[in-house]
């Protein structure tokens, strides 16, 4: 049965117990009890994350900027369209995403628009990412430009058609989910005129947030063991 609207529900269920696992430096996995009602109690683990933003910068060629860094956990440099963390305490998307263009591709966008919102794996991770639709942009002045480090050190940055780019991701030579999404988005969003891009300060409501569920409690001695999500 469709649905007559179709859309994602919103529809947290009791926590029972819940604790931090492993408190890293950027996010945490964490381990929740969730009353699943008929379906009984069962336990969970999965990532906390503060949310990340990301930025399809497109041209007046149909040209997307994508910038490439070392990813460890895949052992690998991917191509990426500029991204980062909702890391800075009270700092709206856009001007995060306006932040992360001018910081790893050394651009300011005229205009900003939201193209498409994602959980990019929600049985591992609670991490929502907002991607934003960036034109009209000018480079940074040389002076102003940000010092990179660590893996954006020497990070290359070009523009690419974004038809090749689609066909790169269809043919498996590009894998970073963000970029194959938000390339396919874009694609889609230019074909119908731009009309499906919302304003860049609509509310985001999947965003998750720092709020405990249920207060944290000491594991028990003999968790029962995690099923798969």
């Amino acid at each position: 049965m469709t649905p007559q609207r179709l859309a994602d529900e919103h529809d947290p269920q009791p926590v029972r117990r819940s604790e931090v696992v492993v408190e890293g430096r950027v996010w945490d996995v964490v381990r929740d009890e969730v009353d699943l009602g008929d379906a009984g109690t069962h336990v969970r683990e999965y990532v906390r994350h503060p949310g990340a933003v990301a930025v399809v910068a497109l041209d007046g060629q149909g040209r997307i900027c994508l910038v490439q860094q070392y990813r460890h956990p895949i052992r690998a440099r991917d191509w990426e369209v500029p991204a980062g963390l909702l890391d800075v305490p009270g700092e709206p998307p856009w001007e995060a995403a306006a932040r992360e263009l001018h910081e790893e591709a050394d651009l300011v966008a005229g205009r900003l628009d939201v193209l498409v919102d994602l959980h990019p794996s929600p049985g591992g991770l609670d991490e929502a990412i907002r991607v934003f639709l960036a034109r009209d942009t000018t480079p940074v002045p040389e002076h102003e430009r940000h010092v990179r480090e660590a893996e954006e050190l020497g990070m290359p940055c070009v523009w690419v058609p974004l038809d090749d780019v689609v066909q790169a991701a269809l043919e498996g030579r590009l894998q970073n989910g963000v970029l194959v999404a938000a390339a396919l988005a874009a694609k889609v969003s230019q074909a119908r005129g731009f009309d499906t891009l919302r304003p860049h300060d609509v509310p985001w409501p999947q965003r998750p947030t720092s709020v405990q569920t249920a207060p944290a409690e000491p594991a028990p001695a003999d968790p029962a063991p995690a099923e798969d999500a």
